[in-house]
């Protein structure tokens, strides 16, 4: 099969340009196939800002309320995807910005409400604000306009790629009845890269700030070469993998498991494959 690499790269990377330059300077340098997803939060939470919207996260996610959501589909769709897309050209890459709904390639539900270990303090704060009910003597979080993706549409994805056409995907997808939603990248480019599966031989490269996955937070050395479903299970429990690494493990684990070939999670300036954490089935 033929090979396909998808690329999904962070907010943190996207704000720091000498990052973000040596990033698309590698991606434009890999033969063949490509896809690059992209985040934008940080960009967000700054344009939120200067409009005077505050910006609310809970357990590190975003809340989007509508007026979030117009700074979010303003910011991913717009600002950060078109100027990736514009340098990526200026390098001899053959980019094409989309969303999710663009060609319906990812489609998504509204996020039920869901269960989040809180303080008191935050709880009570949620709930005034009406961004949280308690139900059950448990703390009930509406993230608003977020989707949890169901799908993405493999043969369409496929489609652009063999015409010669290199995605680059903002994090907004759509529910099929007309709503923009806001959604995890992560999540996006692992189901992406599933879909795909069937169409390339994928590889899938998660990259970002840090080297790989460490071992010790306070030490950029401490890379975990190799992670399994048993391996990430033990990290877990003994406190080694933590926090928002959690999320992007998981998706890592259910694209290999998927039939994704390759997922490695690295730093951004190192997406040759040769670095990193390699997360295997």
């Amino acid at each position: 099969m033929e090979k396909l690499t998808i690329v999904k790269v962070g907010g943190a990377v996207v704000e720091d340009p000498q990052q973000l330059a040596a990033l698309l300077d590698n991606f434009s340098a890999i033969e063949g196939k490509k896809i690059l997803v992209h985040g934008g939060g940080r960009r967000a939470t700054k344009v939120a800002a200067q409009l005077g919207i505050e910006s609310h996260m809970v357990g590190g996610r975003r809340i989007t309320d509508g007026e979030m959501l117009s700074v979010v589909t303003m910011v991913y769709g717009g600002l950060v995807n078109k100027s990736l897309v514009a340098q990526l050209q200026a390098k001899g890459v053959n980019a094409l910005g989309l969303t999710g709904a663009d060609m319906d390639i990812i489609r998504s539900h509204k996020r039920p409400l869901k269960k989040m270990d809180v303080s008191k303090e935050e709880a009570e704060s949620l709930i005034s604000n009406g961004m949280a009910v308690e139900k059950d003597g448990n703390t009930m979080v509406d993230f608003g306009f977020v989707g949890d993706v169901d799908y993405a549409n493999g043969e369409r994805l496929a489609q652009l790629l063999n015409s010669g056409v290199t995605p680059v995907v903002a994090p907004l997808t759509h529910d099929g009845n007309g709503n923009i939603l806001n959604t995890n990248a992560d999540t996006m480019a692992s189901t992406v890269a599933k879909a795909l599966a069937e169409h390339f031989d994928v590889t899938l490269i998660f990259s970002f700030e840090k080297k790989g996955v460490l071992s010790n937070p306070d030490d950029d050395d401490s890379v975990i070469p190799t992670i399994t479903r048993a391996l990430y299970n033990k990290y877990v429990e003994e406190g080694i993998i933590s926090g928002g690494m959690m999320p992007k493990i998981e998706n890592a684990l259910e694209a290999v498991e998927a039939g994704v070939k390759r997922v490695i999670i690295t730093l951004a300036t190192a997406i040759d494959g040769n670095h990193g954490t390699v997360i295997k089935n």
